[in-house]
């Protein structure tokens, strides 16, 4: 079946574009569209989309709360959202990021990007490179937790190898990376990575890499 995609986006044009380049993929069928994130939930529950490829700065709604609304536990559907955003180093793609994102993509990436980005979001992974989340982490270091703060309970349910698998993908190791690191197989990094996912209740491993700043387990800028 179809990728069911919704385009959010108060710019018309952007969405005539993105409609353009997504239709012309047999995999993909762009249900519906929405000027602002108030529509985009009414789109959403109506609709029933598998991802929201959601702007930022709307008027009425911005795209953080829509994604919050769309992707909390009240969620009507399994939507996931991506997020477009102009620069690659926004605040706001931090609070999206929270609020449940399942990664951002730049609006003006090329269509390849933004057809690829679609199929792993709805295919239940992140799109968002473990090194872009630690830039747009380090960046906004004086909005996260100074790394004395008590280290919450959650975290102690790790094994000492969980932790230690946890603050690489947080340091921006992709799962090669981290098996070359531990000297394990790559099957035994995907082992690792969904256990930490489990266990703390995250959904991807982008969360896993704000959980892993946010806990103080990363010290924003350390290596």
């Amino acid at each position: 079946m179809a990728i069911r995609v919704l385009l959010v986006d108060d710019q018309p044009l952007l969405r005539t574009g993105f409609r353009m380049i997504l239709e012309a993929e047999q995999d993909i069928a762009v249900v519906g569209e929405a000027g602002d994130g108030l529509q985009a939930l009414d789109q959403v529950r109506a609709l029933q989309p598998d991802v929201v490829l959601m702007d930022i700065r709307m008027p009425r709604m911005d795209g953080v709360e829509a994604t919050r609304q769309i992707t909390g536990p009240e969620r009507d559907g399994p939507a996931k959202v991506l997020v477009l955003t102009t620069f690659d180093l926004d605040e706001y793609v931090v609070e999206a990021l929270r609020a449940g994102a399942s990664g951002f993509l730049l609006k003006d990436a090329p269509a390849n990007e933004l057809v690829q980005a679609i199929r792993v979001v709805a295919g239940g992974e992140a799109m968002l490179a473990p090194s872009i989340t630690r830039r747009l982490l380090d960046k906004y270091a004086i909005h996260l937790p100074s790394g004395e703060e008590p280290v919450p309970d959650t975290l102690h349910t790790l094994t000492d190898r969980e932790v230690e698998v946890l603050k690489l993908v947080a340091r921006g190791l992709s799962n090669a990376e981290i098996a070359a690191d531990l000297f394990v197989s790559e099957t035994t990094v995907k082992t690792h990575v969904g256990h930490v996912l489990t266990k703390l209740g995250l959904r991807d491993r982008v969360q896993a890499a704000v959980y892993a700043y946010e806990s103080g387990l990363v010290r924003p800028g350390a290596q």
